[in-house]
């Protein structure tokens, strides 16, 4: 077993069980000596933590940084992306640029900005906001309000420290409801309405278990492409872009620099009636539940490409390594931002970070601290 890659995971799912094994590589325990382990949230804690005081050697990588959450929890990422904008804004960008950064909904923090949201509710007192848990998943715990007496009753019941309020408003996949939407105040109760999350999607008596309310994103492109335009249609997927790298360039500043981390963020960003894509949030581990038979595809070459650039030739890893992966090895990731590149060449920086033409629905970062590649997956 020489030289042979071992791995730990606590996430049972067949998809990244399946990957491991078709490498050939080793099953050990978390108390053996492993080179990969791909964790939960909740055990990248423990790692990283101050009281374990544990330190990762050269031939070990794990699939989270210690600090994801500044991305991954919604009010972290609202905090960040709006700092960046400001610096931005300090920064005189002669172009404009940061006027590129209304991707992210009106959203305020309670209870902290409590008075801010009354103030900006009683401008449009018809107006309906969506309450979102901050550290929750799977639509646990959102509701929507059209009345300041709502949040009066959930800060009673609730014993949530922190929640934001944002408006309503190639491969991968995108998500749809069982129901209509509609905005009659009638219906804000109706998840099956506003809620695409297939947690509660499939209690809903036309769910259909076979394409589980999911579209490839190809065919998404297809549909706009022939009822919309190519033209809406392409600026619609370029502005996706945009999001995730924006979005990722606002946290880089605050997160660690770790080698032995990697990470494969699930974005949800929702698409309006006027084609503008908005960014509600940044998951730090996107479902490998398979709901349907082209979603176990889809997740199991998710995970195939994913090792291919975080264990290079399926060998031990080697945290020294200083290289970006070949474009061979990418699959159905695709480079979107060059920070070399960018660096090299300024005035086509942000030229360069919109130049990708394909979308997925994670984003993840090399681990090569000298010249990181944002990439999505087609």
């Amino acid at each position: 077993m020489a030289g042979k890659v071992k791995w730990v995971t606590d996430i049972e799912k067949s998809v990244l069980i399946n990957n491991f094994e078709k490498r050939g590589w080793v099953q050990v325990t978390e108390n053996e000596d492993w080179n990969f382990y791909w964790m939960s949230v909740q055990t990248i804690r423990n790692v990283f933590s101050v009281e374990t005081g544990y330190r990762l050697s050269d031939d070990q990588i794990v699939n989270h940084f210690p600090n994801h959450y500044e991305l991954t929890r919604k009010d972290l990422m609202v905090k960040n992306i709006k700092r960046y904008r400001k610096e931005l804004e300090k920064e005189g960008d002669e172009n404009g640029k940061y006027l590129y950064l209304d991707f992210v909904p009106v959203t305020y923090m309670l209870p902290a900005d409590y008075n801010l949201f009354v103030e900006e509710f009683r401008k449009s007192p018809s107006s309906t906001w969506i309450m979102k848990p901050c550290g929750k998943a799977q639509g646990k715990g959102i509701f929507l309000i059209n009345k300041l007496s709502q949040i009066k009753k959930w800060s009673r019941d609730s014993k949530t420290s922190s929640s934001t309020f944002p408006p309503r408003y190639k491969l991968g996949f995108c998500r749809f409801c069982t129901v209509k939407y509609t905005p009659s105040t009638s219906e804000l109760d109706n998840m099956f309405v506003h809620l695409t999350n297939v947690a509660i999607q499939k209690h809903g008596e036309d769910y259909n278990h076979i394409h589980g309310g999911k579209w490839t994103v190809s065919n998404l492109r297809l549909y706009l492409e022939s009822t919309r335009g190519k033209e809406v249609t392409s600026k619609l997927f370029d502005e996706i872009h945009w999001i995730i790298v924006q979005s990722l360039k606002a946290v880089a500043p605050v997160m660690n620099n770790d080698k032995h981390c990697f990470e494969c963020y699930g974005y949800d960003i929702i698409i309006d009636d006027k084609l503008k894509p908005w960014l509600i949030e940044v998951n730090a581990s996107p479902s490998l539940t398979s709901s349907t038979a082209n979603d176990r595809i889809l997740k199991y070459n998710l995970i195939n490409d994913t090792l291919n650039i975080a264990v290079p030739n399926g060998e031990i890893p080697d945290c020294k390594w200083n290289k970006s992966p070949p474009k061979e090895v990418l699959g159905n990731y695709e480079i979107l931002y060059d920070e070399e590149l960018a660096q090299g060449d300024g005035a086509d920086r942000e030229l360069r970070s919109r130049q990708g033409q394909s979308l997925g629905p994670r984003a993840g970062r090399s681990r090569d601290s000298g010249r990181a590649a944002l990439t999505t997956w087609k």
